[in-house]
Parts: C-alpha cells; sequence; structure tokens
C-alpha cells in the first residue's frame, strides 16, 4: 500500500509541476526547470525503489529467520509430548525439559488380550469355571529421548534460545491444565525474530494473517487457551513436519 501511495503520488506531483511550468515559467527559464524537475523524478523514482526493494529484502530475511525459529519450536513440542507421556503433563520450564531429554528413557509397550478366570462369576454359578478378557501391557523396552528425537545431536541442549534475531533471545514456556487437560504454549514476539529491521515493517509483519505465513505477533506452537500441539505458521515454512 505504501507503494502504490508513492507511485500515485509522483505521477501527480508530475503532472501538476509540469502544468505549473508551462503556466507560468517564462520560456528562457524553462531549461532550468526541466532540469531541476528531472532531477527531482529522479530522486523520487529512488526513494520508491528503495522502499519496494527493501520490503523484498525484509520478506526474505523474514522467511530465513522463521525457518530456524520454527524447527527449534518443533523440538520443543516433540520434546514436551514425551515428557507427558512419562509425566503425565508438560514441563514447565526448559530446566525440566532439558534434564528430562537428558537423562529419562521411554517404555517401549505391547498391548495383549488374556483369559482370565473370573472369580466372581465363578462363584456366583456354583463353581462352574467362567473366564473374562484383560488386556495387559508388557514393557518391551525403552530408548531414551535424546536418542529418539535428536539423533546424537546435541542441540537439546539450547532448546530455550531463539537463535536468530536479537541476541540472546530465549523462548517463552508455559504450561499447565485446561479444563483437567495438560496443555503448553513456547513463543518468542517477532519483533525479537525480526530484531535490527525496519520498524514499520515488523509492525506490518506482526499484524499478519495470511495462512501462508506466520500468523499473529508471535511465533508460536501449542496454546495456553485451548488444547492444541500446532504452530501458527504455514507447513512450507518448517523442514520438519
Amino acid at each position: 500500500m505504501r507503494v502504490i501511495i508513492a507511485v500515485v503520488a509522483i505521477i501527480l506531483l508530475t503532472i501538476v509541476i509540469v502544468w505549473l511550468i508551462d503556466k507560468f515559467v517564462p520560456r528562457k527559464l524553462k531549461p532550468v526547470i526541466n532540469i531541476l524537475l528531472w532531477a527531482l523524478i529522479i530522486f523520487l523514482g529512488y526513494i520508491t525503489f528503495n522502499s519496494v526493494y527493501d520490503e523484498i529484502k525484509f520478506n526474505k530475511l523474514k522467511v530465513e529467520r522463521y525457518k530456524v525459529v520454527i524447527d527449534r519450536l518443533v523440538d520443543i513440542r516433540d520434546s514436551q509430548l514425551a515428557y507427558k507421556e512419562v509425566n503425565g503433563e508438560y514441563a514447565g520450564t526448559f530446566d525440566k525439559l532439558i534434564s528430562f531429554i537428558e537423562n529419562d528413557s521411554i517404555p517401549i509397550t505391547q498391548r495383549r488380550d488374556t483369559l482370565v478366570l473370573d472369580v466372581e462369576r465363578t462363584r456366583a454359578f456354583g463353581g462352574v469355571e467362567t473366564f473374562k478378557t484383560e488386556t495387559l501391557i508388557d514393557t518391551l523396552s525403552y530408548y531414551t529421548v535424546r536418542d529418539s528425537i535428536f539423533k546424537g545431536d546435541k542441540r537439546y541442549r539450547d532448546l530455550a534460545k531463539v537463535g536468530v534475531g536479537k541476541e540472546g533471545a530465549l523462548f517463552q514456556l508455559q504450561a499447565g491444565k485446561l479444563d483437567d487437560i495438560p496443555v503448553f504454549e513456547a513463543s518468542v514476539d517477532k519483533a525479537v525474530v525480526l530484531d535490527g529491521e525496519e520498524k514499520y515493517l515488523i509492525d506490518k509483519e506482526k499484524q499478519a494473517i495470511s495462512i501462508a505465513g506466520v500468523k499473529g505477533a508471535t511465533v508460536k506452537i501449542g496454546s495456553m487457551e485451548e488444547v492444541n500441539t500446532s504452530g501458527n505458521w504455514g507447513k512450507d515454512l518448517s523442514t520438519k513436519e
């Protein structure tokens, strides 16, 4: 919109200046005025070009930074799901989550049905043996979260770090329950991810609602307001989903 307004303004300004020159400027001064006019047109054209080019560069940079952030958020989500499988809830701090990844294991189980004697019904039927089906869960083995999710990579130690944008920035992590159902949310403000860029471009990006990009003012995964473990971005931005 800013570009369209700038282009329209240049066209209108040029028309007005040409009319004024033709109407009021003496003939002998017209060459000088024409030179100044061309200089003004070139200057305005340069400003317009820079406005367009800056936005193109910004759009390219934001995609590159979002991909880094999103891949880290996916790691957080996968680690949280493993934590919940063992503990019945999500981790509320990165210290807990990282310690879990490094030290805990998840059982590999197998469910099987078996027939067992139903003592109460057998007694009720005067000793006639009656059987019932029970489901047994056998633990076959264990796997470590570190090896399963991170394949030996030690990047989990930096799980709390955003990794791009503002130096030293960390994700915000929350966990709790919603109607007795465990929920979590990990997020970072877009202004942190896009730190160093023009403020008006960041403000515009924080208002984004397109499903192809990242919706809203933050990049996040999970939610404290609904039972949801998805991220607020389009699938083309993640290399892990």
